[in-house]
């Protein structure tokens, strides 16, 4: 009774700070418009006034915002979960890097500049990624520790980052257009990327909640969930897909933003326990606020320009993950 207590508490708190981070990102930046300018966007009155047409800019950004974290969020859940390691996250393991990757080969060599195509190649990227990473990490006798697969993860990215810069160098418009999405930002989104991008989302984002009462099985131990009749390697590989497709989606149209995956799920899983369904929402809701407030931060402080929400995550994510690093028993290589 008093974990639920706590549980529901949590997402009370979690509910507010979205709704102001929302309020936050709709009012605030280089350009902040008033109360009724906002009351007048969203009822669409006086749609000449500058002020409302900066404010019906912002919607799109910010509901992509939400989206983007919570994904972000969720596959640092099922990350963490499946391979029961505390650091595990899309650009700690690579990951992002990897659907980087595939995304600038397509656009280079074929020219693909269909954002349903940028998903499926970063999908395709991220899965080679997160299966090479893994399996460099499983070699030896210790199997795939937490710090094999950090170290793993690193090395991996250095690589694809290094084959990225042959492949857009020689290229000037490619450059350009890499160097800025490369950083990661939600800015830039319209009303049909979000609809591109929701039904990925929600499809992996339902089945990911389905998932969560075989992932608390598998926290018992490997023989205790076979003898439950849980079959593993099926939860294992339909968490990965999911979580693979959570990164990909939003890598593809918002560039590698790093952290909220690693940070989220592990401060709320300190805060509530491992029990994935409230995890998995919790985690979507703080992830969103989270991202959202990271990105009106950007803008703000880079004023009259802004910083990207990329470099404000690392910014904010960095020292967590010291401390998550410092905290966690991690195993000897």
């Amino acid at each position: 009774m008093k974990q639920n207590n706590k549980i529901k508490t949590i997402t009370l708190i979690g509910i507010l700070l979205l709704f102001i981070s929302v309020i936050l990102s709709i009012t605030y930046g280089a350009k902040s418009v008033g109360l009724s300018d906002v009351i007048d966007a969203l009822l669409g009155r006086n749609l000449e006034d500058y002020n409302v047409n900066v404010v019906q800019a912002r919607l799109p950004r910010t509901l992509f915002g939400i989206i983007a974290g919570a994904s972000l969020s969720i596959s640092g859940v099922l990350m963490q979960s499946i391979t029961r390691n505390p650091i595990a996250d899309p650009s700690i393991l690579g990951v992002n890097t990897g659907a980087s990757l595939f995304i600038v080969f397509g656009i280079s060599f074929f020219n693909i500049q269909s954002k349903l195509s940028y998903i499926g190649l970063a999908f395709v990227g991220a899965l080679l990624t997160s299966i090479f990473v893994y399996r460099l990490a499983s070699l030896g006798y210790s199997g795939a520790t937490p710090i094999k697969l950090a170290i793993s993860g690193a090395a991996i990215s250095t690589a694809l980052s290094s084959l990225i810069s042959i492949i857009v160098m020689p290229d000037s418009s490619v450059m350009t257009s890499f160097r800025f999405w490369q950083i990661g930002s939600i800015g830039g989104t319209s009303t049909d990327d979000i609809l591109l991008l929701l039904p990925f989302t929600v499809l992996a984002i339902v089945v990911s909640f389905l998932l969560a009462d075989n992932l608390d099985t598998m926290l018992l131990s490997e023989e205790t969930a076979i003898a439950l009749g849980l079959n593993i390697g099926r939860t294992r590989i339909l968490a990965a897909l999911c979580g693979v497709l959570l990164c990909a989606c939003t890598t593809a149209l918002a560039g590698p933003i790093s952290f909220i995956g690693l940070m989220i799920p592990h401060l709320i899983r300190s805060s509530i326990g491992s029990s994935h369904k409230p995890l998995i929402i919790l985690s979507g809701i703080y992830g969103g606020a989270i991202l959202i407030i990271s990105d009106v931060l950007g803008r703000i402080l880079g004023a009259p320009g802004e910083l990207e929400s990329g470099i404000m995550t690392a910014l904010i994510g960095a020292p967590v993950f010291i401390y998550i690093i410092r905290k966690a028993k991690l195993q000897s290589l």
